[in-house]
């Protein structure tokens, strides 16, 4: 479920003629499960691929399609819905919107609109790969965004037409997670941030194994609230069965030797560390080649440590900020406090481990040298969002 802190938002989404007209209706559901208050406004274009009809059941709202006064009676709907928008989506945007944009025209509601506008402006461009590949095309992106609109994609796969390539739009859940980017400030704009996640898996035999339960849920969230900031996000992920989120590279590992070497491998490059995965203390010293059969007597494994992939991050001579989590179950800030010391980090993060695995929602304590500082129960990207804050202020 997508949760969202905006529910006072005013979206303005304006729909081009084009096939992903249709993914629309479900971007207007999306916005307004998020609690958005959505206006659509269509062009004569968008009106052969989509009824104004189910724009109209979704948002709740007539959908606006004519220039001259359809809604207010007096010609100003340009300037009437660009004031009262927080922002505008166009998805989809066709090629020959997007040159509109480029040349500053205003024939019709929408580009009068956006040419009018007072608030910020994302476009979602959906058209076919040779529109997309035009010089014409790219010479019109490089210019709308030198002008200060925020071009959201568009994706690679299969077209309506039958062809392969670029042009294809975003789709709604993507759309809505970009959007809602556009209004978190840029608390760590221009920071590189590594963030681990998930639990790590430690092989017994070919399919046993030892791990930790952890869901990826919070950092996945950290990642994608780090990257809403404004920052350049690693995420190194034990095996989880979530989205990577939008813009943030990838890196998938099993082990926590592998997790180790992946971070090593990529942190001189970073300003900030957060280790949030639930990373295995121990693996097996010696695994089995095969599968080892039940028997009378249960089998003796032999444990060795770990890396303390925290641990070294922090020694290193020049370290990034570093923060670490303390999944705790009794005696939480203290057994947190004695956890930031060990690893002599700036910032832990205390949980209640059976309030906060595989849930949606946590309670989260921050702990620095200033002290303690409590968050409420609340969705973790709500948290993840705060915890960010908090770290830029730190910086």
């Amino acid at each position: 479920m997508i949760m969202t802190e905006l529910h006072s938002k005013r979206i303005l989404l304006g729909i081009t003629g084009g096939i992903a007209a249709y993914k629309a209706a479900e971007l207007v559901r999306l916005l307004v499960k998020a609690g958005y208050d959505v206006q659509c406004v269509m062009t004569e274009a968008a009106q052969h691929f989509i009824g104004a009809a189910t724009l109209q059941a979704l948002s709740g709202k007539p959908v606006l399609m004519k220039l001259w006064g359809e809604a207010s009676g007096d010609g100003m709907d340009h300037i009437r819905l660009s004031r009262e928008a927080d922002a505008i989506l166009i998805a989809p945007t066709s090629a020959n919107f997007i040159a509109k944009l480029a040349h500053g025209l205003a024939d019709d509601l929408l580009s009068t609109l956006c040419l009018a506008r007072a608030c910020p402006l994302a476009v979602a461009p959906a058209m076919n790969k040779q529109m997309w590949d035009n010089l014409a095309t790219q010479r019109n992106l490089v210019q709308i965004r030198q002008d200060g609109i925020n071009v959201i994609g568009p994706a690679s796969g299969e077209q309506a037409c039958g062809e392969l390539g670029m042009g294809r739009m975003l789709e709604p859940e993507t759309l809505l997670i970009e959007l809602e980017a556009l209004f978190q400030p840029k608390l760590i704009a221009g920071k590189h941030v590594m963030i681990t996640a998930g639990p790590t898996y430690e092989p017994i035999d070919p399919v046993r194994g030892i791990t930790n339960l952890s869901s990826g849920k919070m950092g996945y969230a950290l990642a994608r609230a780090a990257w809403e900031a404004g920052a350049t996000v690693t995420l190194v992920s034990g095996p989880t069965a979530l989205t990577t989120p939008p813009n943030v590279r990838m890196i998938s590992v099993t082990t926590a030797q592998e997790m180790h070497d992946e971070v090593m491998r990529g942190i001189k490059k970073m300003d900030i560390f957060i280790g949030v995965a639930a990373v295995a203390d121990y693996r097996v010293a010696h695994i089995a080649q095969q599968k080892l059969k039940k028997t009378k007597t249960a089998p003796t494994l032999t444990l060795e440590s770990n890396p303390d992939i925290l641990a070294k991050v922090a020694a290193l001579p020049k370290a990034p900020f570093c923060v670490g989590f303390a999944a705790e179950t009794e005696k939480l800030s203290e057994h947190a406090q004695a956890k930031r010391a060990t690893k002599a980090i700036p910032l832990i993060i205390a949980n209640r481990a059976q309030d906060a695995l595989g849930q949606d929602e946590s309670t989260l304590i921050l702990i620095d040298s200033n002290g303690s500082h409590a968050l409420p129960r609340q969705p973790k990207l709500l948290s993840a969002r705060q915890v960010i804050k908090h770290i830029a202020s730190l910086l």
